[in-house]
């Protein structure tokens, strides 16, 4: 099997840069011809363009070209491909893009001979009850569109929104078999294997479209053309599911994931066979494109590793943990896939950032290096007089590192003048109202927001340059990041990362990056602080900890609310990991959830404009999965008794 898969490489080389010859196809197929088991498939791991369907239908003929070559049953592409996902709303405002992808998919028909495509596209509904398409996936032979089978289970939560646009057909089993080879293949469209009522303790749906075809039609494998995006914990859950389903059905399962990245969604690939026992028999590489052959019934195909670290959480229980070095590989590959895609596919190539000396444009400068490259970097330290000499310090110190281009800029005179062109207006509107601020963060804001507009100088310039936002998860939860200033940009490669996470983060590209140690220690070291405001107690540069609370506890408070959806009240009588560290009075505890609760309810506006960012987290508040009305702030999150219900009633 290893000849097959060094065979396997140069194709994807080729189907890469197109960099073989004539001759050196010819070859190569005419070895893995000899070397194929009769039966074998192809999982094509591919990365499609969203709305982009010319391309998308190139890509799959070269992936065709070479399936005919090698006399391949068939080359399963992932759900929806030919229109690339995620599709947002534009099928339904631009209706000719579903249009183009029947068309394009009839004329990836006719370069079909005996090889079966089994690919995803977007179908047109022509009753007249129901939505407008069907997620559908075609089987493609001897020229022809042969056979077409709708999805049923349409999800319509947390990142997906199937059901806004697709019509759920009953789950015809007959229509979803596809001979192969004298076997019975059976097609079960991504959702549609994900409601087994005897593996999750709460079912959407009303069907198991697996268990359906399985006792309907007794197929001797299954295959599932998937969309399915990587976040913390869904390999284990999609792992546990796929395993748990192929041992219950006695059925192999074979599972065909797309990979690549769009704004906000990304795909790991790690397509792969499940044996009728439920034991992984075969896995494709993850972050990859790949032409992946597998044999549904071989015991010992070629099984690519996961992301490092998790493997050993793969049957890891729901809970809280500062211990993020399991996920760190995947969270890592996850947001350079999305910047280097979400760059790609926009048409941008170079990428501009203030470097201030902090973890978060730290972290960001080294993802962004590794996804564009040194030469497509700009680092600007753009300093004030209350910038320490050690944040430039580190600024140089980390550019050089890297090798990217580094400039330094001071912000002094912007907001000196600045604030005086301010005191003119406010000594003017003082005259109409009376309701000026005894504190604000006027000063602090002229200073994120001259920094912003230095960056978006520079994008305007110089081509195809996007400036990028640089706040964190658990800064943007407590609103403690300025709109129009660190928010400003085009992309927000960390939006979805908590802090204690990002020093995680560091400490393991440090370690485990080509070019190691990249990131001053000084940098990982020092306590967080945005250095725009002095601290009247200490005299010295705010902390960031200092006007919010600790980092561990913030980041456990946000993992309750998103996984466990607790309230103030549930909180207050939890353990928190902090407190096994540190004492502290259930007073300071309920102050420091008051606060959360309450600067999380102020910071609504915010995250509604937030610039795109990679989903990475088990759950989010990027917008592409979590929707909150700005208006809702008013929200009570400390539940009251019954009868302080009916107290608060009367007195109403």
């Amino acid at each position: 099997m290893e000849r097959i898969y060094e065979l396997t490489d140069l194709i994807d080389k080729d189907l890469k840069d197109n960099s073989l010859g004539e001759t050196e196809r010819e070859k190569i197929a005419a070895e893995l011809n000899g070397l194929l088991p009769e039966g074998s498939i192809v999982l094509a791991q591919v990365n499609p363009v969203s709305g982009y369907v010319e391309h998308n239908a190139k890509k799959a003929a070269r992936w065709i070209e070479w399936a005919n070559r090698l006399k391949i049953d068939a080359v399963v592409f992932p759900e929806m491909y030919l229109i690339g996902y995620p599709i947002g709303d534009f099928i339904d405002r631009f209706p000719v893009v579903v249009e183009e992808n029947v068309e394009w998919l009839e004329a990836l028909a006719g370069l079909t001979g005996s090889v079966k495509v089994i690919i995803g596209f977007v179908e047109i509904n022509k009753q007249k009850t129901g939505k407008s398409y069907y997620n559908s996936i075609a089987v493609l032979a001897e020229g022809k569109v042969q056979q077409v089978i709708r999805k049923s289970l349409l999800p319509n939560y947390a990142e997906f929104n199937d059901y806004r646009h697709f019509e759920p057909a009953p789950v015809n089993s007959a229509s979803r078999i596809v001979e192969l080879n004298g076997k019975k293949a059976g097609i079960i469209v991504c959702e549609d294997g994900w409601n087994d009522f005897g593996f999750f303790d709460k079912n959407l749906y009303k069907e198991d479209p697996v268990e359906i075809v399985v006792r309907e039609q007794h197929p001797d494998y299954l295959i599932n053309p998937s969309a399915s995006i990587t976040r913390a914990k869904k390999e284990q859950l999609k792992h546990n599911m796929l395993s748990f389903a192929a041992k219950k059905h006695r059925t192999p399962i074979v599972y065909s994931n797309q990979v690549g990245s769009g704004e906000c969604l990304s795909f790991e690939g790690a397509s792969r066979v499940y044996d009728a026992e439920g034991n992984l028999t075969a896995m494709a590489k993850s972050y990859q494109e790949q032409f992946f052959v597998v044999y549904p019934f071989n015991p010992s195909g070629k099984i690519y590793p996961l992301p490092r670290g998790l493997e050993k959480t793969l049957n890891s229980q729901k809970a809280f943990t500062l211990d993020h070095e399991p996920d760190l590989e995947r969270t890592y590959l996850t947001i350079v896939q999305s910047i280097r895609d979400y760059f790609k596919k926009t048409g941008f190539r170079r990428a501009v950032l203030g470097l201030s000396g902090g973890l978060d444009s730290t972290v960001c400068a080294v993802l962004l290096t590794d996804a564009l490259g040194a030469e497509n970097v700009l680092g600007i330290s753009m300093p004030s007089k209350i910038t320490s000499a050690e944040s430039k310090n580190d600024a140089k110190e980390l550019a050089e590192n890297l090798g990217i281009n580094f400039a330094e800029v001071s912000i002094k005179d912007m907001y000196e003048a600045t604030r005086k062109k301010f005191d003119e207006v406010f000594a003017d509107v003082d005259k109409k109202w009376d309701c000026r601020y005894k504190e604000c963060f006027t000063n602090d804001n002229i200073q994120a927001r001259s920094r912003a507009l230095i960056l978006w100088g520079i994008a305007n310039e110089y081509q195809a340059t996007l400036p990028i936002a640089t706040s964190d998860k658990s800064e943007l939860y407590m609103g403690y990041a300025t709109i129009n200033g660190d928010m400003s940009g085009g992309f927000a490669p960390i939006a979805d990362v908590t802090k204690t996470k990002l020093f995680a983060l560091a400490r393991w590209m440090n370690e485990k990056r080509e070019k190691k140690n990249a990131i001053p220690e000084a940098i990982i070291a020092k306590r967080p602080g945005a250095e725009l405001a002095i601290n009247p107690k200490t005299n010295k540069p705010l902390l960031a900890e200092e006007a919010l609370m600790p980092y561990e506890f913030l980041d456990e408070v946000i993992w309750r609310v998103e996984n466990l959806h607790q309230s103030i009240g549930d909180m207050i009588n939890a353990e928190f990991r902090y407190e096994t560290k540190e004492k502290i009075s259930h007073e300071q505890k309920m102050q420091w959830l008051k606060k959360f609760f309450r600067r999380m309810s102020t910071s609504l506006y915010k995250w509604s404009i937030m610039p795109p960012s990679p989903i990475v987290d088990a759950r989010s508040i990027n917008k592409a999965e979590y929707r909150h009305p700005i208006i809702a702030s008013k929200i009570n999150f400390n539940k009251t008794s019954l009868e302080e219900k009916f107290q608060m009633l009367k007195n109403a």
